[in-house]
């Protein structure tokens, strides 16, 4: 009999698996749901899946009377904007500061204590700071981002060009290799794919700045959407933006893990086994 830690699902059996949380959190929503509009019709809380479907659908066709403009496509673009130049900032940041940092120990005695101190720092705190600075416009809101994700992804590479095996630094130099040499040709092709990954896990942290600073201060954007309607208690738009932001970082996210095992196929070897 095997040990249940060596019971490894077939992929069909890992697609239902995975569905079956979905499932059951689907089939929980609709009882209360039923539930509390059997007992007022006019409850708002849980609305019905149609509702919300109606609601959603409206969203992504009807046209702003003021502006012209479909509010989903509006909004869905304006937060796109802002997340991918915010995070593109912060990997690119995060990658030149990690590979100087952690292959130059120089460098890494100065900046290691800085960005440590700077990753402990709530940014959520500092974005009344940052609405001085910037005012209340987009620099504010990609500033947050960036000031949330960049020291994450900092310590991540850092630690990483640590964990290279000291055999491949001797190797590059006993062949002659300068210090810059040794961080384009050693640790910048290593750290690339792992930059992706952090990257990938990070996406959580920058949606959350990003509707945290879309909700105090913008007129268009996801985050600013779902604040503007909660005054009236609005869950048939509320629910459905949250579950297309959901979305939306899921892509994301499979986005970057595509890139990643088509550039580097090698650093994902031996994944397929223990998927």
């Amino acid at each position: 009999m095997k040990r249940l830690i060596n019971l490894a699902p077939s992929r069909g059996g890992r697609w239902l698996l995975g569905l079956l949380p979905f499932l059951l959190l689907a089939m929980l929503y609709l009882s209360l749901s039923n539930a509390r509009l059997a007992e007022n019709p006019n409850d708002r809380l849980l609305p019905t899946p149609s509702t919300m479907a109606s609601s959603f659908y409206h969203l992504a066709t009807a046209e702003n009377v003021r502006t012209g403009e479909v509010v989903l496509w509006n909004d869905t673009f304006a937060s796109l904007e802002r997340i991918l130049i915010g995070v593109g900032i912060s990997a690119l940041i995060g990658l030149v500061v990690g590979i100087v940092s952690g292959g130059i120990p120089i460098i890494r005695a100065k900046l290691s204590p800085l960005v440590t101190v700077a990753s402990l720092i709530p940014p959520m705190a500092i974005l009344p700071i940052l609405f001085i600075a910037f005012g209340t416009g987009e620099a504010a809101k990609i500033a947050l981002i960036v000031i949330g994700v960049t020291p994450f992804l900092i310590r991540d590479l850092q630690g990483h060009a640590l964990r290279l095996p000291d055999e491949q630094l001797i190797k590059a130099q006993t062949l002659g290799a300068s210090s810059w040499q040794v961080l384009l040709r050693v640790l910048l092709p290593q750290l690339t794919p792992r930059l992706l990954n952090a990257t990938r896990l990070a996406l959580g942290t920058a949606w959350l700045f990003l509707i945290a600073a879309e909700a105090i201060a913008a007129q268009e954007g996801l985050g600013y959407r779902i604040f503007l309607v909660r005054r009236y208690l609005s869950m048939d738009v509320i629910l459905p933006y949250v579950a297309w932001i959901t979305l939306l970082a899921f892509l994301l996210d499979q986005l970057l893990a595509w890139i990643s095992r088509l550039a580097f196929p090698w650093y994902h070897t031996g994944e397929g086994d223990k998927s």
